[in-house]
C-alpha cells in the first residue's frame, strides 16, 4: 500500500504541475512583458524604462511585479525622471535567485542592473518589501544611490512567528507539493480578493486588476520566491537595521497610519529615528498602498528627496 500511495502521490504531483504550467502560460499570454530584458550576473531581469531626466528606480513589494508601479506612478514621474521599474528576482518576468535571494543579494543585483542601464547613482524608491530591498541597497551599495524613499516599508523585526502558509510554501516539500497545488487550483476570485484586501481601508483603483494581472502572483516561481523571501525577512531585518545609523544620504520615509500590513510604529517611525536626517511623512487614514491612495503626496516626497540629493 505504501508503494501504491507513493505512486498515486507522484501522479497527482505531475498532474498538478501540468495544470499549473498550462494556467501560467495562459496568464503570461494575457499579461505580456511591458519592457525589456537585461542579463546581469547570469540572471535575466525584466525592466521597464520610461521618461527622461535624473534616474529614479521604483521597487515593488511582495507578491507583485513592476506592474504595480506602472499602473499609475510611472506616468506621474516620467515627464521629469528617467524611471526604471524592474521586476524583482522571482517576480513578473525576472529570473529567480537561488533560495529566493536575500535582501542584500537582491539589492546587489538591482544596483548592477541600474549601472548596466547607465544609472550609476539613482534615487531609489521602495514599497513594502521593496522598501526593505531599497534599504539594503543603501546599506550595501551606498556609492550607487543618491537618495532613498521608503513607502510603507518593512524595516525592522516584529513580534510573532512565520505564518503556517509561509512555513509550508517555503519548505522543500512545500515547494514540490503545495506550491504546484496552489498554482493549479487556487480560484482566480480568491487571488483577486487577496489583492483587493491589500488596499484596505482604501478600495482597489478601477482598472488595477486588469493592468496588474493578479494571477501572475500565483505562479509557481513567484509563490516559491515570495515564500522563501518572507521566511528569512524578519531575521534579515534584525541584522540590517543595526546598520541604519550609518546611512549617509537624503532619506524620505512615508507611511499611512491605517496600514495594518506593515505597522507604522514598528517600522517607519523607528527607521526615521535611526537614520540621520531622515524625514517622516505620515498620511492620515491611508493603508498599505500609499502610492495608489495618495499618489500626489508620494510624488511630492520623491521630488523632495530628489532635490535634497541634488538631482533637481
Amino acid at each position: 500500500m505504501g508503494r501504491v500511495a507513493a505512486a498515486l502521490a507522484l501522479l497527482a504531483s505531475f498532474g498538478l504541475t501540468a495544470c499549473a504550467a498550462s494556467r501560467e502560460a495562459a496568464t503570461r499570454a494575457a499579461n505580456p512583458p511591458q519592457g525589456q530584458f537585461v542579463t546581469v550576473g547570469g540572471h535575466r531581469l525584466h525592466v521597464v524604462v520610461a521618461g527622461q531626466g535624473p534616474d529614479l528606480v521604483l521597487i515593488h513589494g511582495a507578491s507583485g511585479s513592476g506592474r504595480d508601479m506602472t499602473f499609475d506612478l510611472v506616468g506621474r514621474l516620467s515627464d521629469r525622471y528617467r524611471v526604471i521599474v524592474p521586476d524583482r528576482p522571482g517576480f513578473g518576468y525576472s529570473d529567480a535567485l537561488p533560495g529566493g535571494g536575500t535582501l542584500a543579494q537582491q539589492a546587489e543585483l538591482l544596483a548592477d542592473l541600474a549601472v548596466e542601464l547607465g544609472a550609476d547613482r539613482p534615487l531609489v524608491v521602495g514599497h513594502s518589501y521593496g522598501g526593505s530591498v531599497a534599504l539594503a541597497w543603501a546599506v550595501h551599495r551606498p556609492e550607487n544611490v543618491a537618495g532613498l524613499v521608503t513607502l510603507a516599508a518593512a524595516s525592522h523585526p516584529w513580534e510573532g512567528d512565520l505564518s503556517l502558509f509561509y512555513r509550508v510554501t517555503s519548505s522543500a516539500v512545500g515547494r514540490v507539493v503545495a506550491v504546484p497545488a496552489i498554482a493549479a487550483l487556487v480560484p482566480a476570485d480568491t487571488v483577486n480578493g487577496m489583492v483587493e484586501g491589500v488596499f484596505a481601508p482604501q478600495s482597489e483603483p478601477e482598472g488595477y486588476a486588469e493592468h496588474f494581472g493578479p494571477l501572475m502572483s500565483a505562479s509557481r516561481k513567484t509563490l516559491a520566491a515570495n515564500a522563501q523571501q518572507r521566511a528569512t525577512l524578519k531575521d534579515e531585518l534584525a541584522a540590517q537595521s543595526r546598520q541604519y545609523p550609518a546611512i549617509d544620504m537624503p532619506v524620505e520615509v512615508l507611511h499611512g497610519d491605517a496600514d495594518r500590513t506593515v505597522w507604522l510604529d514598528i517600522h517607519s517611525r523607528a527607521l526615521s529615528r535611526e537614520v540621520p536626517g531622515a524625514r517622516l511623512t505620515v498620511l492620515p487614514g491611508v493603508g498599505h498602498m500609499p502610492h495608489h491612495a495618495d499618489p500626489e503626496a508620494v510624488v511630492s516626497v520623491i521630488d523632495r528627496a530628489a532635490a535634497r540629493a541634488g538631482l533637481r
